[in-house]
Parts: structure tokens; C-alpha cells; sequence
């Protein structure tokens, strides 16, 4: 078969309608690349077996990288042969799936060539005389040191310096490793907590934050900008002039980590026990010497300690699913455990159970969670003095408008400003990035933001800047304070341990005071749609929905008018500060009961989200059980009415 003739079933198959034109052009494109031998055996392969609607999937476009990076399939839902090769002992295909639209060694050096291309000219432009620099970690999915180690040789031989560490770490060390290397930008190798055939390559900036305007769109260009032919000779690893980090690195990040306890004596004369899970992730790695070294007593689920890829224990390593966190669960009803605690597979995100009055252990949601740890946090701040006993309005939580509006009534309750974002946390770092900027301009030249002592870093933010006390996204990602720039799995384990040694050093429970929360602030209660479609006709339903919201609103759901529609695709908002709110398709819809919803769709997995907001009044502890059950059975009726709409928008 030629190499540079396209096979005949190829164009059979686009005149009957079975392969997306952009499909053939991207197909045809890599078949006639130069692609190694086993690359075009699979895809001719695929081709020989009709597999079109796996090769629509694979090459309908390229794998967007947008503002975070990329993340899709590195192995396709039909496999090929050559593809597959010889299975690792971990269960790892030899190969990551060919395709312009999957994450594997082809679209990966192409996104590493064009963020050294952006860094390089941001550097010039500054006359800098620096070569670029970055450090790149990575967790334990399939391919993820191979791809590390991939991105590290690349960049050495496009001229610049690359860090690595010996092993898997967490998210949130690669956001702080920036920082404290005073990198140019950073990588992680991670999909999250997608399925076991995902991985992604996310990309911050020198803040640590993942990156947003002006960066993002200028590394976007660039990547695009690189064709196919430009990756070739940059496919076998040379570490010869990677750096690989040592404890040192490890150590630093620790430390840092540890400063998530405000009261450390606290925690230590509670004898908290507690049972984690790192759902086979590198939580271990940090989480575990964190809880340890701040007094806390640490079970671990045994059969979900160790690195796996294949997250053999669970249907998905998500701890925002209860069935991720049974076996955790179980095993604290065996020993007796205070609380269980959960991180991702790359441990930036974090879920709990927690025992209530009746000693049994129950799931608390993420917004649930990020309300505790703004109450706690800001009350804890206020009685050490770290902040004045009213609140200042120079002190803020941030949190997204897609998570729970009891952060808004906890903030306004404390007398703190509290910040909405759009979705990401790359937004929450970029208003803690102001706040730097904004410092460090009245502080003057050869103030190092990083040196200032925590809590003298506080008092300067307050009286010259705005002091980030917490910050946090419905999905379960917390960051305790602005050391790094990405939500913190690690330190988020720290802090809701100390939140419950404070909880039991008070007699109570956790859902007990939560509901002192809600007799403050009033009852809310949070749900979630998701509706997921796959593939290149699953992208055209999810655009459809978007579209349509915004060329023809919903009016009602049900007997409940539709009273404040918001396109922030379309209109001009600004948070409290002043700053104006980037335009995203993003919805926010109010409802004649108060209640409300958010649509958008998914930046990281196919699908369309919707975020429900129900709220009622609550006069006494004697009206909650009443405000509970009525919100809950007026949200299930209004979830049930949105997703038939979605539905029937979808297919219209």
C-alpha cells in the first residue's frame, strides 16, 4: 500500500456520507505526514475494518487546546493492533491511539513546540536574555511519564531548561514548583478524574496560575500555527539535559502545604482519625505525610493505595462519587474512623464523609464542603486577630458563579468581600494574581512576594491590597491561601481535618454545623445535571444547546416563569472589584421562586453541565427540616423540567 495514496475505501466512505469532511482532510493529512510504520499500520488497519465512526472521532479535528491545554482519549474506543502492541505489566498499550484528535506523542509535541514558541517571543519582547524555562510533573495514567519525559526532551532541544520530577506529584506541587523555580511556565501531565482512557497537558504561566489573557490565546496561536511535518524529529526522549528535581522540591511544597492549618495546636490535641483514599492517584504522596505531621491518625485503604492506571476499584476515580468513596467508607465503619477523606488521581481535588448524629458516615457535596471551610476559616482569622472581629472589605473569599450562593451570604454575614468568577481556577488565581500586582506596586522595587512571611504577607494585603482568605469551586477543589495558584487536594485534606478536629472540640458534628450555618445564612441546596454526548455528533448536540439558549431563552420550566436571563457570552459584567468579567457561553437563569440554574458546557469532558440553585428562608432550627424537604422536591421537579428541555434542544 503507497504511503502516499490515501486508500480507496476512504473516499467510498466520505461520498456515502460515513467520514466527515474534515475527517478525510486531517486523515489524509497524517497519512501522507511520514508517520512511523506502526502509526499508519493502525490507521490503515482502522480503515480495512470500516471502523468510520472511530475515525470521524479520532481525525474530525484537531484536539483543542484551549486556554487550560488539552485533554481527550490517548487510547480509542476501537483499538488497532500495532496501536496496542505489547500490554505493560499497568495494563499500557504500546502505543498512545493515532489520531489528530487524541492526546498522543504527535499532537503532544506539537503543543510543546508551540508553547516554547510563545515563551520564547514573550521573553524577547521583554529582552530578556533568559533561555525558557519549565518544569513538568505528571500522574499515573497510561502514557503519563512517557509524555512527561517527551515534553522535557522537546523543549531541551528547541534550546531551553526542563525540570522534571523522578516520579508522580500532584497538580498542585506543579503549580507551586513555578514559583519556587521561578520557571516561565509549567506542565502537568493529568486527565484528572476522567475515565482511564483520558490524558491532558495543562499548562500554566509564570504565576503558577493556569494561563488566561493575554498568554492564552498567543499559546493557542502558536500551537496552531505548528504544522505535523514540524514534530517528527522531536519523537525520542533525550534526558540527557532534563534536571530531575529532588526531595528538596518535595520539601518545599510540603511546607507550604502545611501552612493550610491556621491552628496547628488545635488539630494536634484532637486526636482526629481519619481514613484517605487516593483512588490509586499520587494523593499519597502529599497527603498523607501532610495529615500525618500535623497530628492527625491516617488509615489508608490498602487496596487503592498503589499507582494504577486502570483505577481498578472504582467505575470512576472521582471523589465527588459515592461509589468512589465506598470502599474508604467501609473501612471507616470498620475502625471507627472520624471522617473519610478522598483526592483525585492527581490530587487537586478532595471529597469527605463525615459521621453525624447518629454515628453513621455520610457524603457531603463539594459546595456543601467550600461553605464549612469559608465559615471555619474567616471565623478562625477573625479570632486570632488575623483580620478585624467586623470583617474588612479588604479581605475576600473568591469562588465561581457556578458554585453554591451560601459563599455569597457566608461572606456578606462576615463582613468580607466575596469575588464571583467564571468556571476554572485559573479565574480564582487570576484575581489572587492581582492582588499580588497590586501589592507589590506600593511596596516598590525588591519586595519578593514569596519571601514575606504568611502572616505578615496578610497585614500588607489588607492595608495596600485585597488578603485572599479562601477560595473554592463546587466541583471539590479548595485553595487555602496564594502560596500556589491551583486548587489543592493536598492541603485541602489538611484543612478539613482541622475543621473537624474544631467541630469535635466543640461537642458537634459536621452536618450539625452546617445547619448552625444555614440558621445564619438561610437553607441552600445544590444539583447538578450532567448530559454527556460523545464524539464529533455529540460536540454538534452540545453546540446546539448553547446556541439555542441564546437565540431563544427559556421562558418557564414547568408553572415557573423564567424572570432574569443572563448571556455572559453577550452582555458587560464586572465582579466587586470593578474588573470586567471575560465573555464565555455561560448562562445564569433566574426563577420566579428565587430559586436558580447555570448552563454551560464542559471544558474538560463531553458534556453539558447545569448547576441548580435552590434557597429558603429558615426563621428557627424548628423551620429546617421543613425548608429541607421542600427544596429538595422542588429542584427535583425543575431538574427533570431542564434536562427534557436540553434534550429536546440537543436534537432540534
Amino acid at each position: 500500500m503507497s504511503s502516499s495514496t490515501v486508500p480507496a475505501q476512504v473516499h467510498a466512505a466520505a461520498q456515502a456520507g460515513q467520514l466527515l469532511p474534515s475527517t478525510v482532510e486531517n486523515l489524509t493529512a497524517w497519512w501522507q505526514g511520514g508517520l512511523p510504520s506502526w502509526a499508519q499500520q493502525s490507521i490503515a488497519e482502522l480503515i480495512e475494518r470500516a471502523q468510520w465512526g472511530e475515525l470521524n472521532d479520532r481525525f474530525y479535528r484537531y484536539l483543542e487546546f484551549g486556554t487550560g491545554g488539552m485533554r481527550g482519549r490517548t487510547i480509542g474506543a476501537v483499538t488497532a493492533r500495532a496501536e496496542t502492541g505489547t500490554l505493560s505489566a499497568a495494563g499500557t498499550p504500546e502505543h498512545a491511539g493515532v489520531g489528530s484528535n487524541l492526546l498522543n506523542d504527535f499532537t503532544l509535541v506539537r503543543a510543546v513546540i508551540g508553547l516554547h514558541r510563545y515563551v520564547a517571543k514573550y521573553l524577547a519582547a521583554q529582552a530578556s536574555p533568559a533561555k525558557p524555562r519549565i518544569v513538568i510533573a505528571h500522574d499515573v495514567r497510561h502514557f503519563s511519564r512517557h509524555f512527561c519525559e517527551l515534553a522535557a526532551s522537546t523543549w531541551t532541544r528547541l534550546g531551553g531548561e526542563a525540570f522534571i520530577f523522578d516520579g508522580p506529584r500532584s497538580t498542585p506541587q506543579l503549580s507551586y514548583s513555578v514559583r519556587w523555580l521561578k520557571t516561565h511556565c509549567g506542565v502537568v501531565i493529568t486527565a484528572s478524574h476522567n475515565p482511564p482512557h483520558d490524558n491532558g497537558f495543562k499548562a500554566y504561566f509564570e504565576d503558577g496560575a493556569q494561563v488566561i489573557a493575554p498568554h492564552d490565546k498567543g499559546i493557542i496561536a502558536e500551537v496552531n500555527a505548528t504544522p505535523l511535518s514540524a514534530v517528527h524529529e522531536f519523537l525520542s526522549a533525550d534526558l540527557s539535559r532534563v534536571t530531575v528535581l529532588g526531595r528538596d522540591a518535595d520539601d518545599a511544597y510540603l511546607a507550604v502545604a502545611a501552612q493550610a492549618v491556621i491552628d496547628p495546636e488545635l488539630v494536634r490535641r484532637s486526636g482526629l482519625r481519619v481514613v484517605y483514599t487516593n483512588i490509586h492517584g499520587v494523593g499519597g504522596v502529599s497527603t498523607v505525610p501532610l495529615l500525618l505531621h500535623a497530628g492527625v491518625h491516617v488509615t489508608e485503604v490498602p487496596s487503592q493505595s498503589a499507582f494504577d492506571a486502570r483505577f481498578p476499584t472504582v467505575k470512576s476515580p472521582n471523589p465527588e462519587n459515592a461509589e468512589a468513596l465506598a470502599l474508604a467508607v467501609q473501612l471507616a465503619e470498620q475502625t471507627g474512623g472520624d471522617a473519610v477523606l478522598a483526592t483525585d488521581p492527581d490530587s487537586d481535588r478532595m471529597g469527605v464523609a463525615v459521621r453525624n448524629r447518629a454515628g453513621k458516615l455520610e457524603l457531603l457535596t463539594g459546595n456543601q464542603v467550600g461553605a464549612l471551610l469559608a465559615d471555619y476559616r474567616v471565623s478562625k482569622y477573625k479570632e486570632l486577630g488575623w483580620i478585624p472581629r467586623e470583617g474588612t472589605a479588604n479581605a475576600c473569599l473568591i469562588k465561581t458563579f457556578v458554585t453554591t450562593p451560601l459563599q455569597d451570604a457566608v461572606g456578606k454575614a462576615h463582613g468580607v468581600k466575596v469575588i464571583n468568577t467564571l468556571t476554572g481556577f485559573k479565574w480564582i488565581a487570576g484575581k489572587m494574581g492581582g492582588y499580588e500586582r497590586q501589592l507589590a506596586a506600593a511596596m516598590g522595587p525588591g519586595f519578593d512576594y514569596d519571601a514575606t512571611p504568611f502572616r505578615e504577607r496578610a497585614r500588607l494585603l489588607q492595608q495596600h491590597s485585597t488578603f485572599y482568605l479562601f477560595g473554592t469551586e463546587e466541583s471539590y477543589g479548595y485553595l487555602p491561601n496564594d502560596s500556589l495558584r491551583d486548587k489543592d487536594g493536598n492541603a485541602a485534606c489538611l484543612m478539613f481535618a482541622e475543621l473537624c478536629a474544631w467541630v469535635k472540640s466543640r461537642g458537634l458534628t459536621v452536618p450539625e454545623y452546617l445547619d448552625e450555618i444555614y440558621l445564619r445564612c438561610g437553607f441552600y441546596l445544590e444539583g447538578v445535571i450532567n448530559i454527556y454526548y460523545e464524539g464529533a455528533t455529540g460536540a454538534a448536540k452540545i453546540k446546539r444547546i448553547l446556541d439555542t439558549y441564546r437565540s431563544s431563552p427559556p421562558q418557564a420550566f414547568g408553572d415557573v416563569a423564567v424572570t432574569r436571563f443572563q448571556d455572559f457570552g453577550r452582555e458587560k459584567f464586572f465582579d466587586t472589584d470593578g474588573e470586567q468579567i471575560p465573555a464565555q457561553d455561560l448562562y445564569l437563569v433566574t426563577l420566579g421562586n428565587s430559586y436558580s440554574f447555570a448552563a454551560r458546557g464542559s471544558g474538560t469532558e463531553p458534556k453539558m453541565k447545569f448547576y441548580l440553585f435552590a434557597t429558603e428562608p429558615v426563621q428557627s432550627a424548628a423551620d429546617l427540616p421543613t425548608a429541607k424537604a421542600k427544596a429538595k422536591a422542588t429542584l427535583e421537579t425543575l431538574r427533570a423540567a431542564i434536562e427534557a428541555d436540553a434534550r429536546r434542544r440537543a436534537e432540534a
